[in-house]
């Protein structure tokens, strides 16, 4: 089992790209009036390459630059430009397959709320190898737990904002922790399930794909979208809908998706059994038909 150890685990000599250059991780820094310190004032995107290919790559490009324009924040380089950022951060460091992490803050400043107290905004990018969960959990599945920290209020800052203020997951994932679990499902402030910590959630009813909407306050993860397009492809009626704990305790199957995740399978939530106790049927079908797409043998645009 997980021993919860971070399955994202820097090197000790890697190369980032910040504001234009490559520099030794020792030499990455921000200034301490950086307002993406000072108030989480950014955007940022989790993403991966698979075999020197950046999955879904347009697909994050477009989210990173409508949560920065959602919060006036102007990303001072181009798509293409910054595509060719990533590339050339994952070559610095000689890797193939990574975990990428590219962060756009507002800027260093002055102490203060107001955008106009800062100066030019910044972007850097991370590149790291990736320590996946171990094998036996996409075979056997894991448990999870449900927090009592809700989700922000969808009509508060949009949750299509994927802003570097992470409090409130993180506040999550502190109570996963407590409870010796590795994630835990958030209800949004009407009682139904919106999303995990880190990762979209998914459940299986009577043959039907189901998966909380996006007015239930949760991000759109890119992961979870090439999942609704393979169940599609599959013929799987998938629904959108609003779900509650009761939903997902006699679910007959669960599993999570995100960037890191992937597809990553749920056998147990606040201790009750979901479905045999075993990855499902169509759960393991989409994960086979996930990492055939990381591959390259199927094209799944989203």
């Amino acid at each position: 089992m997980w021993n919860g150890s971070n399955p994202y685990l820097p090197g000790t000599d890697l190369k980032v790209w910040l504001d234009g250059k490559i520099v030794h991780m020792n030499d990455a820094k921000v200034s301490v009036f950086d307002h993406g310190l000072l108030y989480g004032d950014g955007v940022f995107e989790g993403i991966r390459a698979y075999n020197g290919k950046v999955f879904q790559m347009e697909a994050h490009m477009r989210r990173v630059y409508e949560g920065a324009g959602a919060i006036c924040l102007k990303i001072p380089i181009g798509k293409e430009e910054f595509g060719k950022a990533i590339y050339d951060t994952l070559r610095a460091n000689n890797l193939q397959n990574a975990y990428i992490r590219a962060v756009v803050t507002r800027g260093a400043g002055y102490l203060g709320l107001h955008p106009a107290k800062t100066a030019n905004p910044s972007v850097f990018i991370i590149t790291c190898a990736l320590s996946l969960y171990p094998l036996e959990l996409y075979e056997k599945g894991m448990p999870i737990v449900t927090a009592s920290t809700i989700r922000n209020h969808p009509h508060a800052l949009s949750a299509q904002v994927k802003s570097l203020n992470y409090l409130n997951n993180i506040m999550a994932q502190i109570e996963a922790t407590q409870a010796g679990a590795v994630e835990a499902v958030m209800l949004n402030h009407q009682g139904y399930v919106a999303e995990c910590t880190g990762d979209n959630i998914f459940a299986v009813r009577k043959g039907e794909l189901w998966t909380p909407p996006a007015s239930a306050g949760i991000l759109e993860g890119v992961t979870r979208a090439v999942v609704l397009e393979l169940g599609r492809r599959r013929r799987i009626p998938v629904c959108e809908k609003n779900m509650t704990r009761h939903d997902l305790y006699v679910s007959d199957e669960c599993f999570l998706t995100g960037t890191g995740a992937e597809i990553m399978p749920i056998t147990h939530i606040d201790q009750r059994q979901i479905g045999c106790g075993k990855i499902g049927v169509m759960t393991k079908q989409l994960l086979e038909d996930f990492w055939a797409c990381t591959r390259g043998e199927t094209d799944v645009q989203v």
